[in-house]
């Protein structure tokens, strides 16, 4: 419903516009609808006196006067409309509508917010895609939590979205995993073992090599290298990125498609993204070495894609890679790339535009570092040295259901401190529980009602919604007449954090109305308007929560 009151606002102040000012139709700015941050400022609020100004050559004010004077909007919509600052226009939804939009929620259920942004478009998001060189990262999960709920809000916006997850299977990583494997292979056999330099030095780099002496024994020790190197991507490649799917899975992620970087290798992609920029003329060489010209594009340098001794870069089979994506007919893509890829966004935009796509089909969410901290102690990751919280103990200490909501919590653009003494904790200051147990206390008060008094809500229609006049009442109502406004801004921007915060907001409002208002009461009308309204609220909790992949439990 609130979109339907966004678009019938927008109408009237474009009608208002054109009747006022005689501007042509075509030249009419397009007006945006926002939230106010604060209540007292309306529930709508416009900038378009601002946007018309300068066009007009008239104050910000004065326009914004003449729109109001002009609007022509449904008796009952809107209950004030006024003139603020320097010339927004802010409209005040009649409480009629607000409440009224109570059984709108009923009848759409969990579909209440469902919108059609997207219009079926297919849209890739790429998250996670860490190297396999061992478990999933508490680090890595920061992108995987972010990666997955824009998945999750897109499509619930209409979007055909798709999970990815790009096997970095290919690269001096890869090497050095297999040379660390080696020589802990060796020294189960005590054999002389020449551990390299910067090696991985995990519990599970044991593991891998006691795996390999239990599927092929000890003729890998005597076996060419060539053969070891296909024994090491036959076995333990397939088993850690078991271990990586099954980390995930437990997390809530799913993908659709694990995309191996090897195979663009083998293939002859790689080699052929080279040859079509080179034919574009974007390659070069130089010093022994073949050069992608990014510089053309805005970076800040050119990029190696092929090495002096003949070996690929990362950033060739990369910009293959990124051409798979745009060929297989994805109309949008959407990278979830952790702070130390930041240096790669222009270089990988720039080479969708040399490859004559266009760049802005390509969106890159740069997300910051994670600090676990616990009291006052921070605790530093890191795969080679082995001293890392992975995903799984993560999962084991906290839950899933806290662990994704404290990574999406924050803007993705901000460093995130993850208090594990907070997340453990089964208190009111614990985000996940105040919000869960927000829902579980509307369950439980619509369970009491029907069983306990024998109030049922279930299908009613007449129920006298202008009972409810309790501040809190009307402010839970504004709330989730607010909510699919909320999921499209989520949706616009990618950033499930806004979802996040307003769940945290309603359920203030609602444990404060709780504490002051009792829900049943001997007022039969009163109590089924009271009812409606948490049960609504019961549904956008849920709802959005589902969206952050966290679950919405009954019982507490």
């Amino acid at each position: 419903m609130i979109l339907r009151v966004k678009e019938r606002i927008s109408e009237a102040i474009s009608e208002a516009v054109l009747s006022g000012f005689g501007l042509p139709r075509d030249v009419l700015p397009k007006v945006l609808l926002e939230r106010p941050k604060e209540r007292s400022h309306g529930d709508f609020a416009t900038n378009v006196a601002m946007i018309l100004s300068k066009h007009l050559k008239a104050s910000p004010r004065e326009i914004a006067e003449e729109v109001v004077r002009r609007l022509e909007l449904d008796k009952g919509l809107v209950k004030k409309v006024e003139v603020a600052g320097p010339g927004f226009i802010n409209f005040f939804i009649a409480d009629e509508v607000i409440l009224g939009n109570l059984l709108e929620v009923r009848k759409a259920g969990m579909d209440y917010g469902r919108n059609d942004m997207g219009k079926g478009k297919k849209v890739q998001v790429e998250f996670v895609s860490a190297n396999p060189t061992g478990r999933i990262t508490a680090g890595n999960a920061r992108g995987a939590a972010l990666g997955d709920c824009i998945a999750n809000i897109l499509s619930f916006s209409g979007f055909d979205v798709h999970r990815e997850y790009y096997i970095n299977d290919v690269g001096t990583k890869i090497l050095l995993l297999w040379k660390s494997v080696n020589a802990r292979f060796r020294e189960i056999l005590g054999l002389p073992s020449d551990f390299p330099e910067g090696g991985y030095r995990g519990e599970y780099v044991w593991d891998l090599a006691r795996y390999i002496m239990e599927k092929v024994g000890r003729d890998y020790i005597e076996m060419e290298e060539g053969e070891q190197w296909k024994v090491f991507l036959d076995l333990v490649i397939p088993l850690i990125l078991s271990w990586i799917e099954e980390d995930l899975r437990n997390f809530g992620v799913v993908y659709d498609t694990w995309f191996s970087e090897r195979t663009l290798h083998e293939s002859g992609e790689v080699s052929k993204v080279i040859e079509i920029l080179r034919e574009n003329g974007y390659v070069y060489e130089a010093d022994g070495a073949v050069w992608f010209a990014s510089t053309k594009f805005g970076d800040d340098k050119d990029r190696v894609l092929v090495r002096k001794d003949g070996s690929p870069t990362y950033l060739a089979s990369d910009i293959a890679y990124h051409k798979n994506k745009l060929d297989r007919g994805f109309e949008r893509i959407i990278n979830i790339w952790g702070a130390d890829h930041q240096g790669h966004v222009l270089c990988t935009k720039a080479a969708i535009q040399a490859l004559l796509y266009d760049p802005d089909a390509l969106e890159i969410l740069i997300y910051q570092l994670v600090t676990f901290v616990s009291g006052k102690k921070g605790k530093r990751m890191s795969k080679k040295s082995g001293e890392f919280i992975t995903l799984s103990e993560l999962i084991e200490e906290l839950g899933k259901d806290v662990a994704r909501y404290f990574f999406v919590m924050r803007t993705a653009d901000a460093h995130l401190e993850f208090d594990l003494e907070l997340a453990k904790s089964q208190s009111m200051e614990n985000p996940v529980y105040y919000i869960q147990y927000a829902h579980a206390r509307a369950v439980n008060i619509l369970k009491f009602a029907k069983e306990e008094r024998g109030i049922d809500i279930d299908g009613i229609e007449d129920v006298d919604l202008s009972l409810l006049s309790e501040p809190e009442e009307m402010e839970i109502s504004r709330m989730i007449f607010e909510f699919p406004d909320v999921v499209e801004g989520a949706a616009r921007t990618l950033e499930p954090h806004r979802i996040a915060r307003y769940l945290e907001e309603i359920s203030g409002v609602f444990h404060s109305y709780y504490n002051r208002c009792r829900v049943v009461t001997e007022e039969i009308e009163l109590s089924k308007a009271r009812l409606v309204l948490t049960d609504s609220l019961r549904t956008v909790l849920s709802t959005g929560l589902s969206l952050l992949g966290v679950s919405a439990p009954e019982r507490m």
